[in-house]
């Protein structure tokens, strides 16, 4: 598997969910192998149990979905997340799942070391995070402290290993024609992941 898809929107008739099966089509029609990671659709619980929680420096866990994302984020080359961004953030879904998943330790996401995170998800290649928003993406970059691009991809991605993040954002969703949502789309169909 090349690609690894990471879905967090619950409700299937949403434009990200469009955007979703643009990504797909777009992989299929160039041959590309993927496997997607429906957070809501597989019921993932993103909160830490006291259980889950004990575990974390040793890397284990009691949620057999951890480890299975977190096996296949060892095995791809290209993550795409596919995410709206709530309240200046992702959701609380994502962020349970970074939590979660990104497990301590030789041969996990990451190792502590004197001077600071290692990450060991060197495999991803090619990150891009496709977020649509309430807000303009200008607004969201200049003025409400662009929490994605300072917090989730300069910092979270990185330090777990990560490289050549990028992020589009669809702005100004909830007010956008039936037009602009379509070019999006077809740009989306035909972007090389």
């Amino acid at each position: 598997m090349k690609v690894l898809i990471i879905y967090c929107h619950p409700y299937t008739n949403s434009f990200n969910h469009a955007v979703l099966e643009g990504v797909q089509s777009n992989l299929k029609n160039r041959g590309i192998t993927y496997h997607v990671i429906d957070l809501y659709g597989d019921h993932f619980n993103p909160v830490y149990s006291v259980e889950e929680l004990a575990l974390y420096h040793q890397g284990g866990t009691v949620d057999p979905l951890v480890k299975e994302y977190l096996g296949l984020l060892q095995k791809c080359q290209t993550v795409i997340f596919i995410t709206p961004y709530w309240w200046n953030s992702i959701p609380g879904m994502l962020k349970g799942f970074i939590d979660k998943v990104m497990k301590e330790g030789p041969g996990l996401s990451h190792t502590i070391t004197k001077t600071g995170v290692k990450g060991e998800l060197t495999n991803v290649k090619h990150c891009y995070v496709l977020t649509t928003s309430t807000s303009p993406t200008w607004y969201i970059r200049f003025f409400s402290g662009n929490a994605i691009k300072k917090i989730f991809i300069n910092k979270t991605l990185k330090q777990v290993g990560f490289r050549h993040i990028s992020w589009q954002n669809f702005g100004r969703i909830t007010n956008s024609s039936i037009e602009r949502r379509r070019k999006y789309l077809v740009r989306v169909n035909s972007q090389v992941f």
